[in-house]
């Protein structure tokens, strides 16, 4: 095991997501205070995500080839680039350029080539047999990175207020924070050894060029990756935003109590990862993240029909003790099962497949919270559609087994 690289990818991955917490907090703050309208706000942030989809997209098919190191560094100059130049300018359409092609991630999630390349390069650096425990560890470090990103947020952009003149400067100072951690990861990254790249005695297929960065997974990648997105699909009918809307207007719970039962569930989901090693090491990768995401989906369901708010909670909360189970396996299995010199492009398309999931959902999933009799339906859908994912993954993949678990 190289110990130095897998604590040097760790390291990048808890800086990142710190700096990710930190910027989700106070972006629409600073962009609603520099004169930014509602409209301009939207659009830039959904560029954002695009931008970052088709980039991360060629960063991540290209990896392999041209060097997963490289890749990483280039991921953190444009981070740094475009945090300085949000905390730079307030003209709209040069926002506009640095948003679409730099790496800004505004809702705290994991945005950019990183996350796939560091699940490549992870994967080369441990036995197939502890995998999906370092997933696990890895998921867990990035979780907690982002909440104690987003409580850094508040306690800069406080003590800013006091020594400058505008509620802009303050949140300028924090996304000069977050322009600054483009510095740290591109050190991180520069200190990895060369154990990260594909082994030169893998050799690339010269057609992997037109493929995505695939060749004889392509098929099964594109298979996982609809299923992928079909899952992303139902979960964006529960996004955090839009639990927190149903608990504030079906039982009338306050932001302090939405705050903690968010924290709660947060928790309970990360801390829930680390159990995904030993099932996966018992039942098999496919098992783990079928046998564990079918309950979980089930009491997704049960929440909007809990006649009171501490049932309602109880319940929200037992899912999230289970329902992250199925992410560690998930990345473990993508892994295991395509080349060597495939993992980060499979990685980077799988994650795109989700990230295109999860955007469409919001549009269906907004006016039945608005505007429904039955307000609770969007997570009946969602819960739904996530047994039919897993009713289909079990049947499509559960004889693909990865090489450990091979008899």
């Amino acid at each position: 095991m190289h110990q130095r690289d897998i604590t040097l990818l760790f390291a990048a991955r808890s800086v990142r997501m710190f700096g990710y917490g930190l910027l989700a907090v106070v972006l629409v703050l600073y962009l609603d205070s520099i004169g930014l309208s509602g409209g301009e706000i939207g659009l830039l942030l959904a560029l954002t995500l695009l931008g970052d989809a088709a980039i991360s997209l060629w960063l991540t098919t290209h990896a392999d080839r041209i060097g997963r190191r490289r890749v990483l560094i280039a991921g953190a100059i444009l981070l740094l680039l475009a945090g300085i130049v949000f905390a730079s300018t307030p003209v709209f359409v040069v926002l506009l350029v640095a948003a679409t092609i730099g790496v800004i991630s505004p809702s705290g999630n994991e945005i950019g080539p990183f996350l796939a390349i560091e699940q490549a390069s992870l994967t080369q650096l441990v036995h197939p047999t502890s995998r999906t425990s370092l997933f696990a560890r890895y998921q867990l470090v990035g979780s907690i990175a982002t909440a104690l990103g987003s409580l850094a947020a508040g306690f800069i952009g406080q003590l800013a207020v006091g020594r400058v003149g505008a509620p802009e400067d303050a949140y300028r100072a924090v996304i000069m924070v977050y322009a600054a951690i483009g510095i740290v990861l591109a050190v991180l990254f520069a200190g990895v050894s060369p154990a990260v790249e594909v082994p030169k005695t893998d050799a690339i297929d010269p057609t992997i060029r037109s493929r995505l960065g695939l060749h004889r997974s392509q098929g099964v990648v594109l298979r996982l990756s609809m299923l992928f997105a079909l899952d992303a699909f139902a979960g964006g009918f529960v996004m955090q935003s839009f639990i927190a809307f149903w608990f504030n207007q079906k039982f009338g719970v306050d932001p302090a109590l939405l705050g903690g039962i968010m924290f709660a569930a947060n928790i309970l989901a990360a801390a829930s990862a680390l159990a995904a090693g030993p099932l996966a090491a018992r039942f098999g990768l496919v098992r783990t993240m079928v046998y564990t995401h079918l309950p979980s989906n089930v009491l997704l369901i049960l929440v909007p029909l809990m006649p009171t708010l501490p049932l309602a909670i109880l319940v929200l909360l037992a899912r999230f003790s289970i329902s992250q189970m199925d992410v560690p396996t998930r990345q473990s299995y993508t892994m295991a099962i395509v080349e060597p010199d495939e993992r980060s492009a499979a990685a980077g398309v799988t994650g795109i497949a989700r990230s295109l999931g999860v955007a469409a959902s919001p549009l269906i999933a907004a006016p039945l919270f608005v505007g429904s009799a039955f307000i609770g339906a969007p997570f009946v859908i969602s819960g739904t559609l996530k047994i039919v994912y897993d009713i289909l993954l079990y049947r499509r993949f559960q004889a693909l087994r990865p090489p450990e678990e091979q008899p």
